[in-house]
């Protein structure tokens, strides 16, 4: 037999080898591979050590990843070493919180776990108390919080947080997403989840009052009975949600700037908070000393109208 011949013999017969190699059908054993293209629902198998293992392909959200450094900087609590005179004044204000939420006083409260954070205008540092106030609850060893940017005319949560906008309550609201715990983000604070505002859309104001949001505070409040939920919220003094949204909370915080918010604004503000919560207040950018740019103090806690 020539070379050539023999070469022509040896090519056949390894095609005549690989032919035989292929499965002739796939079963529950077989590997699986799926297109790019194609729908990221299609189940994939995948074989190990002679088991079927199936693993549904779904997009899971991303974790909100918060830079520690940046927030330390801006004067918010991401770890114990964080400013100490900070430290012990939200854990004086979380601490009425907690027992409101959890102690005896959760009995006389509707929802008491849901805390609404508010001013009686803008510009009060309502959403500076409300991410600290998250910050220092997600401290505990045995307590989770959600933080909820429900100031969705104004929504900053995404800006001091330093993160990009994500869908998040108004799409829950406009029934755009499947269910809520698509707009709920881990962050890589372990106890710590949020709810960004979500896209800006023209009935903001009614969907805040919508029934569709209270189901929302009632299913939270249900679900998530051990959690606390805070809702950074519009200020309450000319936008008519505000107040709305206080029939759906256990416990309100408002927030006062020193020097600057005015009594009579107080008064009218909590004046328009349902009657039934506990109300508190944070005295906010207090001049402690030349070095410190906020103090906290005045923290009262009792149930309005007493």
């Amino acid at each position: 037999m020539s070379t050539i011949e023999k070469a022509l013999a040896k090519q056949k017969q390894a095609e005549q080898y690989k032919n035989n190699s292929l499965p002739q059908s796939c079963d529950s054993k077989t590997s699986k591979i799926e297109s790019p293209t194609q729908s990221t629902n299609i189940p994939i198998y995948k074989v190990k050590a002679g088991k079927t293992n199936v693993q549904t392909t779904t997009t899971d959200k991303e974790t909100i990843i918060l830079n520690g450094e940046h927030l330390t900087k801006k004067g918010f609590i991401y770890t114990t070493n964080s400013a100490h005179h900070i430290q012990e004044e939200f854990r004086y204000i979380k601490r009425k919180l907690l027992n409101n939420a959890f102690g005896p006083a959760a009995k006389t409260l509707k929802h008491s776990n849901l805390i609404m954070v508010s001013s009686s205008n803008a510009n009060e540092g309502k959403t500076f108390i409300s991410i600290n106030l998250a910050l220092s609850i997600a401290l505990e060893q045995d307590k989770t919080v959600l933080l909820v940017d429900a100031d969705v005319l104004r929504p900053s949560l995404h800006r001091e947080l330093e993160f990009e906008s994500k869908q998040g309550l108004l799409e829950y609201l406009l029934d755009e997403v499947h269910s809520l715990s698509d707009v709920i983000y881990n962050t890589n604070i372990t106890n710590l989840k949020l709810i960004p505002a979500g896209k800006p859309h023209h009935l903001t104001n009614e969907l805040l009052a919508s029934t569709k949001m209270a189901a929302l505070a009632e299913e939270l409040a249900q679900r998530y009975p051990d959690r606390i939920v805070i809702f950074d919220c519009p200020p309450i003094l000319g936008v008519t949600e505000t107040p709305v949204l206080s029939s759906l909370v256990g416990q309100a915080v408002v927030v006062v700037e020193e020097s600057k918010t005015k009594l009579d604004d107080v008064k009218r503000a909590v004046s328009q908070l349902d009657e039934d919560i506990a109300v508190g207040f944070v005295m906010n950018k207090t001049v402690m000393s030349k070095k410190d740019e906020y103090g906290y103090y005045g923290y009262g806690y009792n149930k309005n109208n007493q």
